[in-house]
């Protein structure tokens, strides 16, 4: 166990798709000894990066599942998780960042702050996670960080100050200048592993005088006595790191590193960086839910190995050995043996083997202490739970899951097929909260559900390697939503006389369309006088809630619908729950059907990537998919064209835009809202609904 506290940094490396995180990772787990050799993500080797330890990532030359690490610099204990940067496992970046301190947002010097690098930075705001800038790829035709400085400015709304500046850029990219110590670094040796201090070039003099008099004005603000000592041109090192540190932890500052990981530059000082700037387990503020207090109310759980276990399970995996739990310690420690309580379930559980984890290999440990991250094997658990030494009932808040955009129906090809694909399925839904399966009601067939079209191909793909399953898949199915577009009345009775008591409930109110975007239905409840008494208004608000899982247009979930209960009446004798549920649910059939129903469609986010030369044919293809142009800027060379596409019309695309760019242009694509399809379209749609409920009736 780590005693000193103060010695922890757990940091997340995020970043848009292909800015160079795993290549990052590779380098500081090499400069700390941890691996002895590099392997680049695409390895002509054939060996694949240390972090991209599943074989389908080293095929595909992209990070599907974050990795942990842990690796040692300066006597500090640093815990590292690589995370993707495809939307597509946006929930892998999700529940790394609710357990780190603080991060390494990682930016292209070319393209700068890209459509990804904005969900992540979302996410770090989410969790409120410090971070430092690392400007990679200075050695790419086109590299300005400077311009990427200010991109974090402009659109990420940062207050970012570069602590260094790259001497040469592009093919002449050298190392870089020290704007603390105002020294010239130099990366020498076959793999950049000697850090060489020189003074700066003569040529870069003034310009590092005018970055450092920038760098010391913006860090100045976290710190009177820097201020004081400015005025009396008397400033120190350790004065300026404190400043940028409480900068840093406030989430008012970011510091901007520059390098290049794939040249071996520059990653010496990012690693001095995590352990100057980023915080360590007490300088966070944690908090947990009190499920044993009325109001759950939060409770802070203090960094003290003394004090009651609390441990957040924020991923699962399925190994070799059974079922591995990451865990990350917020209170107390756990030892080898000792028993721990699941607080969802209420269930107990023996410690059994405790490891710490170098990707895919692992380390034996006996105990593990507060702010630290280990794995356990053989938890029974979900991602997302929280474990307590029994005494407590705490919970930690859950990880936010976005709700799943797009489905596939998969059908087993014979028994044996069906028995794995169930196994499969139940693991994938425990390590996956983005990734959904269950029976369609109608049909009767498996439907798994997913954040896109890689995520399901993915998870497609490993059930065919590790659970042999053979599977046929149909088309991919877009999640449609249905609302009213008008406000409507109700008065219904719900009236039944079969001998002895019968049912009378009556309700009165209207249903109208909700601007604030909800999947739930908004009931509000405006009786007076005591027509309805008080216990069957849950009944009324529980029968409108049943008919929202299926509208009577399309058959799809209701959303954005509000409910106005105002006057009703009863019978003293008739009048029961299920009267006034029935009652509910027969107000709701008559006012939906004249709400004038409209079917809405998921609307994408679709940033495409590409070069000049082919921006035109860019717009062609997403303006033929019903695309909406948001604006286009061009980027050293690579035009960035911003659309929203409806989800419909983007299965295939990948194919499309290899082929109208020569396969030099990429995408990426997040779920934005909900709008209203056009009619011509929801024609067609009731018309296909139409024709599958014929096919079923024969």
């Amino acid at each position: 166990m780590i005693k000193d506290l103060t010695t922890i940094r757990n940091i997340g490396i995020s970043a848009h798709i292909d800015s160079g995180k795993t290549t990052l990772t590779e380098r500081i787990l090499f400069y700390t000894n941890r691996v002895h050799a590099i392997h680049d993500v695409k390895g002509k080797d054939g060996v694949g990066a240390k972090m991209d330890s599943m074989e389908l990532e080293r095929e595909r030359g992209i990070t599907i599942a974050s990795a942990a690490t842990h690796t040692s610099w300066l006597n500090h204990h640093v815990n590292i998780i690589d995370t993707p940067g495809h939307v597509d496992f946006t929930i892998e970046v999700e529940r790394s960042l609710r357990v780190l301190d603080g991060a390494a947002l990682v930016l292209c010097a070319v393209a700068g702050v890209q459509s990804q690098s904005y969900t992540v930075d979302r996410q770090m705001n989410r969790y409120k996670v410090p971070r430092i800038a690392f400007v990679n790829k200075c050695d790419r035709v086109g590299a300005s960080p400077v311009r990427v400085r200010d991109q974090l400015r402009e659109k990420l709304g940062h207050n970012p100050v570069l602590l260094q500046i790259p001497i040469g850029l592009e093919d002449e990219f050298k190392g870089v200048v020290d704007l603390i110590r105002m020294k010239a670094l130099y990366f020498e040796g076959e793999f950049g592993e000697n850090v060489v201090e020189k003074e700066i070039p003569s040529e870069l003099t003034e310009e590092a005088a005018a970055y450092r008099e920038e760098m010391l004005d913006a860090v100045s603000m976290f710190s009177d006595e820097l201020m004081e000592s400015i005025l009396e041109e008397k400033v120190t090192e350790e004065q300026i790191v404190h400043a940028i540190r409480e900068g840093t932890i406030s989430l008012k500052l970011t510091p901007v590193m520059v390098g290049s990981a794939y040249k071996n530059k520059g990653v010496q000082p990012l690693l001095d960086a995590v352990i100057d700037y980023l915080p360590n387990p007490t300088d966070i503020v944690n908090e947990a839910l009190d499920l044993s207090s009325d109001d759950e109310s939060k409770v802070r759980v203090e960094p003290d190995p003394d004090k009651g276990a609390v441990a957040l399970a924020f991923k699962l995996e399925d190994g070799r050995y059974g079922q591995l739990t990451y865990v990350r310690i917020y209170q107390g420690s756990l030892n080898r043996d000792t028993f721990i309580t699941n607080t969802r379930s209420g269930k107990h559980a023996k410690v059994g083997r405790l490891v710490r984890m170098h990707s895919d290999e692992m380390e034996e440990i006996q105990d593990v202490g507060p702010g630290d991250i280990a794995a356990i094997f053989g938890l029974d658990c979900h991602s997302g739970d929280t474990f307590t030494d029994g005494k407590s009932k705490l919970a930690m808040t859950s990880i936010h899951v976005p709700a799943p955009v797009i489905s596939l129906s998969v059908k087993p090809v014979d028994n044996q097929s069906q028995v794995n694909l169930t196994k499969a399925l139940q693991r994938f839904t425990k390590e996956d909260p983005s990734f959904k399966a269950g029976a369609d009601p109608e049909s009767g067939e498996t439907v798994i559900h997913g954040m896109g079209e890689l995520q399901l191909e993915v998870y497609i793909e490993r059930m065919k390697r590790e659970y042999k399953v053979d599977v046929e898949v149909s088309p991919p199915q877009v999640a449609y939503r249905e609302t009213i577009s008008r406000r409507v009345e109700f008065d219904y009775v719900h009236k039944k006389q079969t001998g002895g008591s019968g049912q009378y409930g009556r309700v009165v109110g209207y249903i109208e369309p909700n601007p604030e975007s909800s999947d739930t239905l908004d009931f509000v409840d405006k009786v007076k006088g005591g027509n309805i008494p008080r216990q069957f208004i849950p009944a009324v608000e529980k029968g409108m809630k049943s008919m929202i899982a299926k509208g009577r247009k399309f058959g799809a979930p209701v959303v954005n619908v509000r409910v106005v209960l105002n006057d009703g009446a009863f019978h003293t004798v008739d009048s029961s729950e299920v009267a006034f549920q029935e009652a509910a649910r027969g107000a709701w059939r008559e006012a939906y059907d004249k709400g004038r129903a409209k079917i809405l469609e998921p609307i994408m986010r679709v940033v495409v990537e590409g070069p000049t030369e082919h921006g035109a044919g860019v717009l062609t293809t997403l303006m033929q998919r019903r695309g909406a142009i948001i604006g286009q800027q061009e980027n050293g060379g690579m035009t960035i064209t911003e659309s929203e596409v409806p989800l419909a019309e983007m299965f295939g695309y990948a194919t499309i835009l290899r082929s109208a760019t020569q396969g030099k242009a990429d995408f990426t694509m997040e779920f934005s809202r909900y709008v209203a399809v056009p009619e011509a379209i929801e024609e067609e749609l009731l018309e296909k609904s139409r024709e599958k409920e014929k096919a079923k009736a024969r």
